[in-house]
């Protein structure tokens, strides 16, 4: 099991780590990080690691292994003889990237509030991102009035914060999980949720989010689009 630092502070952007495991096609398993796997919807994060040789490694990408507790640094290309196990390594995200996926996570959860329909899905891109809504009345308001009603909440500046709660109250309270086609992540007997103000949002969320909203800068809704019979689309982007 890697220890997840990223789910404690999104915003270290360093650590040190030791090598674990190298898998058998070339994957790095560290003892932590502070890289993001791919799930939820946000992809893994990319970066670097700086073997003791002071070679820097380009990450490509970060996934789970099959056990959904183990997190694979993926290479860019081959490491043989760059790295064993048993090294210490430094680890180095590419924050240009990782921000902008942040902001734009945190902004989607501002969107599901403001638009209160079951998500059936959804997706975080570098710079947009995209909820899809079960909707049983068809109208919407337009991209205008969403900008304005997201803007401002994103203006108001909520603070984010954390708390845990356990699988079994996560079963008391199924009204916490808006999504229907993600379920948080379980097997831990503790989920994580991701409260915005004191009564803005609150849902189980594993990613990665930013302190405030006033983070998240200017947001606009780019597009809604028909996906179905009751299924609503609505990308946003930031400007």
């Amino acid at each position: 099991m890697t220890i997840k630092l990223f789910v404690d502070d999104a915003y270290m952007k360093t650590c040190e780590a030791d090598v674990v495991a190298i898998n058998d096609r070339g994957g790095i398993i560290l003892d932590q990080t502070i890289f993001y796997a791919t799930g939820g919807g946000q992809p893994g994060d990319s970066g670097w690691l700086v073997a003791p040789s002071g070679e820097r490694i380009e990450i490509a990408t970060t996934v789970y292994d099959e056990d959904r507790q183990t997190i694979v640094h993926v290479p860019a290309s081959s490491i043989d003889g760059k790295l064993a196990v048993g090294d210490q390594v430094k680890c180095e995200i590419n924050w240009d990237i990782r921000h902008p996926r942040m902001r734009i996570h945190t902004a989607l959860h501002l969107l599901s509030a403001i638009l209160p329909y079951p998500v059936t899905g959804g997706s975080v891109s570098d710079g947009t991102g995209r909820l899809d809504f079960d909707i049983q009345d068809a109208s919407l308001a337009d991209k205008e009035e969403l900008t304005t009603k997201l803007m401002e909440m994103v203006s108001a500046g909520y603070p984010l914060s954390t708390e845990w709660i356990t699988d079994a109250e996560l079963d008391a309270n199924p009204e916490l999980v808006k999504t229907m086609s993600v379920q948080p992540p379980r097997g831990a007997d503790k989920v994580r949720l991701l409260r915005i103000g004191d009564d803005v949002d609150l849902q189980p969320c594993g990613g990665t989010h930013v302190r405030s909203t006033g983070e998240i800068g200017p947001v606009l809704i780019k597009k809604i689009e028909k996906k179905g019979r009751q299924n609503r689309r609505v990308r946003i982007a930031l400007i």
